[in-house]
């Protein structure tokens, strides 16, 4: 009886295609641990594990983990791009008005694409893509004035 090893990083990059550097293997990693991470943030975790690395190349590798499916790139309106592991499920996001955190969400019912457009004028839909807008918790909890004594 063989038991099947989990893929490795590399092994789903050349699933994909895509050559196997040590850059887009720490880049996949660092999107993967993170929490929908903007380029800055992720060039940083990049640098941390194989050292100098331009943000040019991150956005690069980047662009190249989108069109390859092993990363998803969400840009709220008025928000600068994000990036995050949870790929081919169709889940949806919370963004705060306020703060600007982003959550996960899943699908509210049914399956992809979640939502059946009222009139989908004849295309074949395969993602909906839902955002949330509100206040997060802690901006929508009212700050409680510190009690001085005098």
């Amino acid at each position: 009886m063989t038991t099947s090893q989990p893929a490795t990083t590399a092994d789903e990059l050349r699933g994909v295609g895509l050559r196997v550097t040590a850059g887009r293997v720490a880049l996949l990693e660092t999107v993967r641990r993170g929490d929908h991470l903007g380029v800055e943030a992720i060039a940083s975790g990049v640098r941390e594990r194989v050292g100098q690395v331009s943000l040019q190349a991150v956005y690069e590798g980047l662009h190249a983990l989108v069109a390859a499916g092993l990363v998803r790139r969400i840009e709220p309106p008025g928000s600068p791009a994000r990036f995050e592991g949870r790929v081919g499920d169709n889940h949806h996001h919370l963004v705060c008005r306020s703060c600007g955190v982003l959550a996960d969400v899943d699908c509210a019912v049914g399956h992809a694409p979640c939502l059946a457009a009222s009139d989908d004028r004849g295309f074949a839909i395969d993602e909906a893509e839902v955002i949330y807008w509100g206040l997060c918790p802690d901006c929508s909890t009212p700050a409680v004035p510190e009690h001085r004594d005098h």
